[in-house]
C-alpha cells in the first residue's frame, strides 16, 4: 500500500472512532506538506468539523494524536489552523523505496482483455503538403496521450486519418501538371511530401496572380475575380472527375499520394511515433455520403433548392451545417461521419478521442450531435482533445503561402544545435563520432518533444528552439543529462564492486534529503493516473523535471560513492537506480529517449 493510501485509510478509521463519521478512504487525499511547515503529508480536516462540533485546530490535534498512537508510520504531527501536517517515521520510507525498487513496472497498470478499449486519433495530415510544426505538436500530444492511457491500464488503438482527397489535393495535382514538367521526387532530389508541398504553394501563387489580373483588367471586386478564376474552376472540375472515378485523374492521384506517404513515413520514423491503423478519407467519404443520404430519407436532414444537403442544428443552439454540396461532393463533416462509422465497425471502442486543435472546437461539437442524430449511440460520448496552437514570433503559419516551419527541417536543425551545444559545453567528450551523433539525435529530438509537451496542451504556445536546447532549467536536455549522470554513478559503483541489492539498508534512517526524494518517487503512480484522467502529458513532463531537481539536490548534499557506511551507500545507490528508472519511464510516456552516456 502506498503511503498516501495508508494515511487515508488510517484517517478514515480515526474519524470513525473519534466522531462516528463513515468516510471513504479514497475521498481523503493527502497533499505534500508545504515547504514552510514541518511534515511530509497534509490532511485538510474541515470536512469533520461540523460532526465533531469543535474548532478545526482541535479536530486536527485529535486526529493527529490518534494517528501517532495507532499508526506506526506516523512519527509526529503539527496543526496549522485546519491543516494536519504529518511527519512519517523515517525508516518507513525505506520500505516505500524497497517496494518501488521491487516493482519493475512501477507507476503503470497492465491492461487486461476486459480493459476499456480507447482509440486515439492524431496526425491527420493532408497529402498536399509536408508535416510542419503544428503537426508536430498534434502528433507528439497524440502519441504521448496514447502511451499514458496504456500506462493507466487501457487497451489503446493509435489511429490516423489521412486527408487524401478534396479540392486542396486537386490544387497540387493541377499545379504539378501545369508547371512541374513531370518531375519526380528522385529527379528533384526531394522527399515526396516536400515536392507536393511546392506544387500547392505554386497553385496559390498563380491563383492569386490570376485574381489580381482579373481585378485590374475587368475593374471588379476580389470576390468577383475569385468566382471567375479559371484555375479554381479547373481544380473543381478535377475534383468532380476524381469522384466520378476518372482513370487518368485517379492514376495521377495515386502516384502523387504514394510520393507523399513515403515522405510521411520517413518523418514519422524520425519522430519515433507509429499507428496501429490508418484510415483514408478516399475510403471513408462514401460511407459518410451513404449515412447522410439515409438521414435525408428519414427526414433528419433537408435538401435545399440547389441540391445541397444540410442539417438544421438551431434547436441545439447552433446553425445550419452543410453536408453535401450542390454538385454532390462531400465536405469534411461528411467524411468524419463515414470515418467514425468505419472505426466503430472495425473495433469495439469504448472511448473515441480526437486530438485536434482548438480551432476545430465547433466542428467536433457538430460532429457529436450529427452522429447522435444519425443513430450512432456513441456520438454523444466522443472526446475532442482540444489543444492550443503553436505560434512563431512572426505569427501564424500558412501552408499555402509556404510560411510554415517544416517538421523535417526543424528536427534536423534541433539535432545539429544539440550537437553544437553539447560540443561547446563538453557534454560528449570521450565519445566516438557515432556515439556523438547518436547522443545529438536523442538530445535534439528530446529537446523538441519536451518543449512542445511540457506546456498545458490547452494553451497556445510560442516555439523557441534556443530555449529548448538549454541544459539548465525545465528542458529535455536537462532531464536527459541528469539521467546520464545517474547511469554513470551506477556504472562506477559496479566497477568499484558495489552491486545493487548486496547490502541491506532497512535499518538506515534516511535523512531529510533522501526522504524528499523517496516521497517524490512515491508520487509517480498518482501522477500517471491524473495525466490519463486530464489528458495532460504536461503533468508527466513537469513531474520528470521536479524529480530530477530533487535528485540533483540529493546528489549535491549526499555523497554516494565516497560514503563510508555500506548500508547508507546501498540506500543511496538504490535511490539512484530507482530514480533513473522512473525518469526513463516518465520520458518514455512522452516518447522521449534518454542517453546512457553524455
Amino acid at each position: 500500500m502506498s503511503i498516501d493510501n495508508l494515511i487515508s485509510a488510517a484517517v478514515a478509521r480515526a474519524v470513525k472512532e473519534l466522531y462516528g463519521v463513515d468516510t471513504a478512504p479514497e475521498s481523503i487525499v493527502p497533499q505534500a506538506t508545504r515547504k514552510e511547515f514541518e511534515g511530509n503529508l497534509t490532511i485538510v480536516v474541515f470536512p469533520w468539523v461540523k460532526a465533531a462540533r469543535k474548532a478545526p485546530e482541535v479536530v486536527g490535534a485529535e486526529i493527529g494524536q490518534w494517528l501517532a498512537e495507532n499508526e506506526g508510520a506516523v512519527q509526529r504531527f503539527n496543526v496549522v489552523k485546519g491543516f494536519l501536517n504529518i511527519v512519517i517515521e523515517p525508516r518507513y520510507w525505506n520500505g516505500v523505496l524497497q517496494s518501488i525498487a521491487a516493482d519493475a513496472d512501477y507507476g503503470t497498470v497492465a491492461a487486461t482483455p476486459e480493459s476499456p478499449l480507447v482509440m486515439v486519433e492524431y496526425s491527420s495530415p493532408n497529402t498536399n503538403k509536408p508535416l510542419h510544426l503544428g503537426h508536430l505538436r498534434n502528433i507528439l500530444l497524440g502519441y504521448s496521450l496514447s502511451q499514458i492511457l496504456k500506462a493507466c491500464g487501457n487497451r489503446v488503438v493509435k489511429t490516423n486519418i489521412v486527408n487524401d482527397r478534396g479540392i486542396h489535393i486537386c490544387k497540387s495535382m493541377l499545379a504539378w501538371q501545369k508547371w512541374f514538367d513531370g518531375v519526380t521526387p528522385e529527379k528533384a532530389g526531394k522527399k515526396g511530401d516536400h515536392l507536393i508541398g511546392d506544387c500547392y504553394v505554386a497553385f496559390d501563387r498563380h491563383y492569386k496572380a490570376e485574381v489580381k489580373e482579373l481585378m485590374e483588367r475587368e475593374n471588379i471586386s476580389e470576390d468577383e475575380a475569385a468566382a471567375r478564376s479559371t484555375l479554381m474552376a479547373e481544380a473543381r472540375e478535377m475534383l468532380r472527375r476524381w469522384e466520378q472515378g476518372d482513370p487518368e485523374v485517379r492514376a495521377l492521384w495515386e502516384t502523387m499520394n504514394s510520393w507523399v506517404y513515403a515522405g510521411f513515413d520517413e518523418t514519422y520514423r524520425r519522430m519515433g511515433v507509429d499507428f496501429d491503423k490508418i484510415y483514408y478519407e478516399s475510403q471513408t467519404y462514401l460511407q459518410g455520403k451513404e449515412k447522410v443520404l439515409e438521414g435525408l430519407a428519414k427526414g433528419l436532414l433537408y435538401r435545399k433548392d440547389d441540391g445541397s444537403v444540410w442539417a438544421d442544428l438551431t434547436a441545439q443552439g447552433l446553425d445550419h451545417k452543410l453536408l453535401l454540396r450542390s454538385d454532390g461532393t462531400s465536405v469534411y463533416m461528411t467524411q468524419d461521419i463515414g470515418t467514425a462509422k468505419m472505426r466503430f465497425d472495425d473495433y469495439p471502442i469504448d472511448r473515441m478521442i480526437y486530438v485536434v486543435g482548438n480551432e476545430q472546437n465547433y466542428h467536433f461539437q457538430v460532429l457529436s450531435l450529427l452522429l447522435d442524430r444519425l443513430g450512432f449511440k456513441w456520438g454523444k460520448d466522443l472526446v475532442h482533445f482540444s489543444y492550443g496552437m503553436v505560434e512563431l514570433p512572426s505569427g501564424k503559419m500558412k501552408s499555402r503561402e509556404g510560411t510554415v516551419v517544416d517538421a523535417d527541417d526543424l528536427m534536423a536543425g534541433m539535432v545539429d544545435e544539440a550537437r553544437r551545444v553539447s560540443d561547446e559545453m563538453g557534454k560528449i567528450q570521450g565519445l566516438s563520432d557515432d556515439e556523438k551523433a547518436a547522443v545529438a539525435e536523442i538530445v535534439g529530438m528530446g529537446a523538441l518533444k519536451y518543449f512542445l509537451l511540457k506546456v498545458d496542451p490547452r494553451k497556445n504556445m510560442l516555439f523557441n528552439p534556443a530555449e529548448s536546447i538549454d541544459f539548465n532549467g525545465n528542458t529535455g536536455p536537462f532531464i536527459q543529462y541528469a539521467y546520464a549522470r545517474m547511469r554513470s554513478v551506477l556504472r562506477r559503483a559496479a566497477e568499484a564492486g558495489h552491486a545493487l541489492g548486496t547490502v541491506e539498508y532497512a535499518a538506515v534512517e534516511p535523512n531529510e534529503r533522501e526522504v524528499a526524494l523517496i516521497q517524490r518517487l512515491a508520487d509517480y503512480p498518482s501522477t500517471v493516473q491524473e495525466a490519463g484522467r486530464s489528458f495532460s502529458p504536461a503533468l508527466i513532463a513537469n513531474y520528470a523535471y521536479d524529480l530530477v531537481k530533487e535528485y540533483n539536490q540529493f546528489y549535491h548534499d549526499c555523497p554516494i560513492l565516497k560514503e563510508p557506511d555500506p548500508a547508507v551507500l546501498a540506500l543511496r545507490l538504490e535511490l539512484t537506480a530507482v530514480t533513473a528508472r522512473t525518469v526513463a519511464s516518465a520520458m518514455n510516456l512522452l516518447g522521449i529517449n534518454v542517453p546512457e552516456r553524455m
